[in-house]
C-alpha cells in the first residue's frame, strides 16, 4: 500500500481527494493539510510516495514545498494543482520536480488515475515523463469544472447548463439576450421547452450554492467573485464559465 500526502488549500476538493484515496485498496492517505509549513512535517514523519498539492497553501506555498523537498532529497513524486496556464509556472514546477501539473478544476477520479500511474512500477525505470495536461475537450472542462463546484451530472439542469455554455463560448454575444435566444435553442435540442430549461438551470446553479462550495467557485474564477449565500444570475453564471473557457484557449 502507497502511502498519499493531500496538501490542499479548498476543503471541499480536499475532502473529496481524501475520499477518493481512501477507497481506493492501492493508497493510504497519510495526512491532509492546506499548510505548506505542516505539510513538510508530514511529508518528513511519513515519506509518502505521491503528494498531491496546491501551489496556494498557509504558511509556505506549494513552490517553496517543492523546493525544500528537492533540497532534502525526498523520492517523492509531486502532483501539482493550479490556477494558472502559465507557462513559467509550469515549469517552475516541472524544474522542482513536479511529476505533473493539472489546471483546476480537477476532477478526484482523474488526480487519482495519475497517482496510480506514478506508483505503478515503471519497467524502463524511467522518471522523467512530465504531463501538462489541460482537459482535451471543451465538454470535459466544463465538466471539471461542474464537478469541483457541485452540480451532480443527474439533474437536467446540468446537461442544460452546459449545452448554454458551450454556446457562450462559440458566441459569446448570445448571452445578452438568453430567454429569447439561448433557452429556446437548448429547448429544442433537448426536447423541452425554453421556461423548462431556465428553471433547470437556476436549480443547478442552486444546488451548487446550497452545498456551500463558494471558495471553489471563487477558485474557479481567480477572485472573489461570491461571497456567502450571494449567487449568480443564469445568464451571469454561463457568461463567467464562457469567459474563463475563451481566456483559457487564448494562453
Amino acid at each position: 500500500m502507497k502511502r498519499i500526502l493531500i496538501m490542499e488549500s479548498n476543503e471541499g476538493f480536499a475532502g473529496e481527494l481524501a475520499a477518493y484515496f481512501a477507497a481506493q485498496k492501492e493508497f493510504e492517505v497519510c495526512g491532509v493539510t492546506d499548510d505548506g509549513a505542516e505539510g513538510l512535517k508530514l511529508l518528513e514523519s511519513h515519506s509518502p510516495a505521491v503528494v498531491v498539492m496546491s501551489l496556494f497553501l498557509k504558511n509556505k506555498d506549494g513552490f517553496s514545498v517543492l523546493e525544500e523537498a528537492k533540497r532534502s532529497g525526498k523520492k517523492t513524486d509531486f502532483i501539482v494543482l493550479g490556477n494558472f496556464a502559465d507557462d513559467a509556472i509550469i515549469n517552475r514546477a516541472i524544474a522542482l520536480g513536479a511529476r505533473y501539473y493539472f489546471m483546476k478544476p480537477v476532477s478526484a477520479e482523474l488526480v487519482g488515475s495519475r497517482a496510480a500511474e506514478l506508483s505503478s512500477p515503471d519497467p524502463a525505470g524511467g522518471r522523467e515523463k512530465f504531463e501538462r495536461r489541460r482537459p482535451s475537450s471543451l465538454d470535459e472542462r466544463i465538466s471539471n469544472i461542474f464537478i469541483s463546484i457541485g452540480i451532480p451530472p443527474h439533474i437536467k439542469g446540468y446537461g442544460y447548463l452546459r449545452e448554454g455554455i458551450k454556446m457562450a463560448v462559440e458566441d459569446p454575444h448570445v448571452i445578452n439576450n438568453v430567454t429569447k435566444g439561448l433557452y429556446p435553442v437548448i429547448g429544442e435540442r433537448f426536447n423541452t421547452t425554453a421556461s423548462k430549461v431556465e428553471r433547470a438551470i437556476r436549480h443547478a446553479i442552486e444546488v451548487a450554492w446550497n452545498r456551500g462550495r463558494i471558495d471553489a467557485v471563487n477558485a474557479i474564477f481567480g477572485a472573489r467573485v461570491y461571497i456567502g449565500t450571494e449567487k449568480p444570475t443564469n445568464s451571469e453564471f454561463i457568461a463567467l464559465v464562457a469567459d474563463k473557457l475563451i481566456l483559457e484557449s487564448m494562453v
